[in-house]
């Protein structure tokens, strides 16, 4: 297999839970054999997740492929083969025809996993999109108002939170939760 011209993304499938020691195992074979002309970033795709914990919200990252790492490179037989027998890699994801490598991401599924293709710097990938819609029914799951239902009366994504109307003794009671307070009925 010849050199690329131009660096790809490749996905990299590693033992479940060994992320963090391939990325870091790939970049000491980088610096050792002094390759950053051919790798040049590895990346352990994540999100920061929100839960409410007791009334608290808690922030926590969460690797969104748990087992895989992202390699941006120029992929040679050479490389391929020293990525390979690092401890806790088990193959390139793709390229199913023998003497064919693995297949780089295409752009479509770059963008999927990165919140902005001309700044691939971040690990992190956008906030999520809430899909709530105004008049949509949904279930209070934390706070004072736990096991209620009530429809959406506003949305306020740059806050992450929502109007809700509950009812209550019979009224209808604007309230305002944080987005991690509440489900969707459906």
């Amino acid at each position: 297999m010849t050199e690329n011209a131009e660096k790809k993304w490749y996905v990299l499938q590693t033992y479940s839970g060994h992320e963090n020691k391939v990325k870091i195992n790939i970049e000491k074979l980088v610096q050792q054999q002094k390759l950053e002309d051919l790798v040049f970033s590895v990346k352990i795709p994540s999100m920061e997740v929100a839960e409410m914990k007791n009334g608290k919200k808690k922030v926590t990252k969460k690797k969104l492929m748990p087992g895989y790492v992202l390699v941006e490179m120029n992929m040679t037989e050479e490389l391929r083969f020293k990525i390979q027998n690092l401890p806790s890699v088990s193959t390139f994801v793709g390229g199913s025809n023998k003497g064919k490598g693995p297949e780089p991401l295409s752009l479509d599924e770059i963008k999927n996993l990165f919140s902005d293709v001309g700044n691939m710097e971040s690990e992190e990938v956008s906030r999520p999109r809430f899909l709530f819609k105004v008049g949509e029914t949904l279930k209070i799951i934390d706070g004072p108002f736990a096991n209620f239902t009530g429809l959406v009366d506003e949305i306020f994504p740059d806050k992450g939170r929502l109007r809700v109307k509950v009812e209550i003794f019979g009224r209808s009671t604007p309230v305002e939760l944080d987005y991690l307070q509440v489900k969707s009925e459906s």
